[in-house]
């Protein structure tokens, strides 16, 4: 296999400077810690927050300088690919202040004891589904406010110039929809929907926080730590009088439209991104270790069509020895910098 090797040019075009202006306004803001109370019935949330350059820096695990040779040789890689996929991970919404389970230092497995939760526990376990939505409840408003970073409009502008084939993303947090990304798989799913586990109604998460606070008047708790997919972590005491709300339709028990650790990915969804890889005529990777099964089988996939891979990615990932290109640099430092054209 080989792999697109260098070039001669990079651009920066004045879309790219507005990309490199907004990110850095991004990396001024950071939210830290969460307190949720009721006051005479209306909900109210703090965060307290600390404005400085490094904050957004504290989810993202330390990386070298760009270097311009690898700069070139991923424009270069960029410039042939005709039909090109790409396939995000955890690691392009660091730098949006989300956090991610693996990285080195600064992942949640590396900050704590704590797991995600897992598929079955969740649909077996009433007490388990109430502490998990106490939680989500919580750190919900801020979630739900992340804003996509460089990377993320980097990628929707490749697509509006024609150079994204599809686009796979791993994450839930819909920041790549907010970036007006549309050939756009969500392959495990989006937390701004949630789905009925009993009759597959689906309902915008925005209105389910309005259910919670309608049935929880005078619940209050504060939260330390935040949790990559939206949640944050609460004792016991906390959860116990929280109230969870049923599907307005039919009674049953709600859960949010993602893939749980220990769930399985729609088989028709799956079908369809082999379909998708079997187009391209190449494949970038952009902030994932690609651990996870669910996203590595494209990889191979890839592999047995025999096309160029590149890896954009902090730290080791489980394909490195099937990558033409591996650069170790932060996503959205990096995208900007090529030329889709």
């Amino acid at each position: 296999m080989k792999c697109h090797l260098s070039c001669e040019r990079k651009y920066l075009t004045a879309d790219m400077v507005q990309i490199l202006e907004f990110s850095l306004l991004l990396r001024m803001r950071m939210s830290c810690g969460l307190t949720f109370r009721a006051a005479k019935g209306l909900w109210m949330v703090n965060l307290s927050r600390q404005c400085s350059h490094a904050s957004i820096g504290l989810f993202v695990p330390p990386s070298p300088p760009v270097d311009p040779e690898k700069v070139k040789e991923l424009q270069r890689f960029i410039t042939l690919s005709k039909r090109l996929l790409v396939m995000t991970g955890a690691g392009i919404s660091t730098e949006s202040g989300i956090p991610d389970y693996r990285s080195e230092k600064v992942g949640l497995y590396a900050r704590t004891d704590r797991r995600p939760i897992q598929h079955g526990d969740f649909v077996r376990s009433a007490p388990i589904r109430q502490r998990y939505w106490a939680r989500n409840f919580v750190g919900w408003p801020q979630f739900s406010s992340h804003q996509p970073n460089a990377a993320h409009w980097a990628l929707s502008n490749w697509e509006r110039l024609g150079k994204l084939h599809w686009l796979v993303t791993q994450n839930v947090d819909a920041l790549h929809t907010k970036a007006g990304s549309r050939r756009l798989t969500e392959l495990h799913g989006s937390m701004h929907r949630v789905l009925c586990l009993h009759c597959g109604e689906q309902t915008a998460r925005r209105v389910l926080q309005e259910r919670f606070e309608a049935l929880n008047p005078t619940w209050s708790a504060e939260a330390q730590g935040l949790a990559p997919d939206g949640d944050v972590f609460l004792t016991e005491e906390q959860v116990q009088s929280f109230q969870v709300p049923s599907c307005a339709r039919c009674g049953g028990p709600l859960k949010p439209d993602v893939v749980f650790f220990g769930g399985t990915v729609n088989p028709d969804k799956v079908d369809f991104v082999h379909r998708r890889v079997k187009e391209a005529d190449s494949l970038l990777v952009v902030g994932s270790s690609l651990q996870v099964y669910s996203g590595y089988r494209f990889i191979l996939t890839a592999r047995e069509k025999k096309l160029p891979i590149a890896i954009l990615n902090i730290g080791p990932t489980r394909s490195d020895d099937l990558a033409c290109l591996k650069l170790d640099s932060r996503c959205g430092e990096l995208l900007p910098l090529i030329d889709p054209r």
